[in-house]
């Protein structure tokens, strides 16, 4: 039975708080806490999307050292509570059924996961959560207490990102000049100097792909950008130049950026599902494409290189007694040094060491971009010397790219291979430098 008077009386409680909301001054703290704890009681069924509103809106006006407490407020005063969660298992043992499972999993999970899953009723109110993510990370190296709020909200957004929600779009010059501008600014990989160097991208030779979420109005979730080559592609500089080649000769998809855009949404995995989406969809479109591979960069390698002992450098190169590495950490070292090309070999050992042997905790490649397409069931297929000749690809990896290849027949046994065995498949021709 519903008592109608204490469901007056929440709305009599809620109508009082919204009125008073009218007063609050802009970075009240205080203020935004009392209307969470009003958020997520019983009172914020009746009100839930004014008073979310009002949240975000309070959240927004926060400065930076106010935002900062704000999350250590809502981590510490929403998490679970062990005494509950401790009498929630006794009663799962007392009696083991569906309701005291559902109770234990409600205790454990707390309540600052139901804080944002109400917050998200605000207008916008996934955008503003996404961006609140984005001011969480940006302090979590320093407040590592914070970290179980922020796998709560990692948590929430795989479910609000499935993929299945998301919406894939091919990218060409008839899309909205809004959609289009936010992909030049989105770019991680190969920056877009302006719309000149983007419609390029977006020309018959190009594919560019990206997901969409409904919540986000013409806000790119992460996007991919594919060039049909003979081959798989050996140089960014080559894949950007205009093409006269009227003869469509392709047989590859090669794959040389993908962009996550959100930063709020990062460690929430969405390239591996775009990559073979996009895989199907230029299958359908362009049968005659029979292989997908990536030129991919090498980021931290050249750092990682320049704290290398010499010792290992010269255990690393082995018998390659006629070549040199030490020159990489010269203080003239330049773009373009010729010395890269003389010495071309040792850098692919290096390379394929530091990709292949160089290991994690969790004793996964050191490298993120190799941790990424080796498991979604890629191999890495060659080592390219002076593939991106640019200021950022020297200062990445001294120029040097990889190409990861994607056999479709092999992708599920690669994964396997690589998730349960940690093992990194390479060609033949990357064989001989391990």
């Amino acid at each position: 039975m519903f008592n109608f008077k204490e469901i007056i009386s929440s709305i009599a409680d809620a109508g009082q708080k919204l009125f008073s909301i009218k007063n609050i001054k802009k970075n009240d703290l205080e203020s935004i806490i009392s209307l969470c704890d009003d958020l997520i009681s019983h009172k914020g069924a009746a009100f839930g999307i004014t008073v979310a509103r009002d949240i975000t809106e309070l959240y927004q006006s926060l400065s930076p050292e106010n935002k900062l407490s704000f999350f250590k407020k809502i981590n510490d005063k929403y998490k679970p509570s062990f005494t509950k969660v401790n009498e929630a298992i006794e009663n799962y043992t007392k009696s083991q059924n569906e309701k005291t499972l559902s109770d234990l999993f409600k205790v454990s999970e707390g309540k600052r996961r139901e804080l944002f899953r109400r917050m998200n009723m605000a207008p916008n109110g996934t955008a503003i959560i996404v961006a609140l993510r984005e001011d969480l990370i940006r302090i979590l190296k320093d407040n590592k207490e914070l970290s179980e709020l922020d796998n709560d909200l990692r948590h929430l957004f795989r479910a609000w990102f499935n993929p299945g929600f998301l919406k894939l779009a091919k990218i060409t010059w008839d899309t909205k000049a809004a959609v289009l501008e936010k992909i030049i600014k989105y770019e991680r990989v190969h920056q877009i100097k302006d719309m000149n160097e983007l419609k390029r991208r977006l020309s018959e030779d190009r594919r560019f792909f990206s997901y969409f979420h409904p919540a986000l109005e013409d806000e790119p979730i992460i996007f991919v950008q594919v060039a049909l080559t003979k081959g798989l592609g050996k140089s960014i500089q080559e894949l950007m130049k205009p093409t006269d080649n009227e003869e469509k000769s392709y047989d590859t998809a090669t794959f040389y950026s993908i962009s996550n855009c959100q930063e709020g949404l990062s460690r929430v995995t969405l390239g591996n599902f775009l990559i073979k989406r996009v895989v199907y969809e230029i299958q359908e479109e362009l049968p005659h494409i029979k292989n997908f591979g990536t030129l991919s960069p090498i980021p931290g390698f050249a750092d990682w290189f320049t704290y290398l002992e010499e010792n290992k450098i010269k255990n690393i190169l082995g018998d390659l007694k006629d070549q040199d590495a030490i020159f990489l950490k010269s203080q003239d070292l330049k773009l373009g040094d010729s010395r890269i090309i003389k010495n071309k070999e040792a850098i692919i050992k290096l390379v394929a060491h530091y990709i292949v042997n160089e290991k994690n905790e969790k004793g996964l490649p050191v490298n993120d971009v190799s941790r990424f397409h080796l498991g979604n069931g890629a191999i890495v297929d060659d080592i390219v010397v002076n593939a991106n000749i640019s200021e950022t690809g020297f200062k990445r990896s001294y120029g040097v790219m990889v190409n990861y290849l994607y056999e479709l027949k092999n992708i599920e046994k690669n994964h396997e291979e690589y998730m349960n065995n940690n093992k990194v498949i390479v060609s033949d021709k990357i064989k001989k430098y391990l």
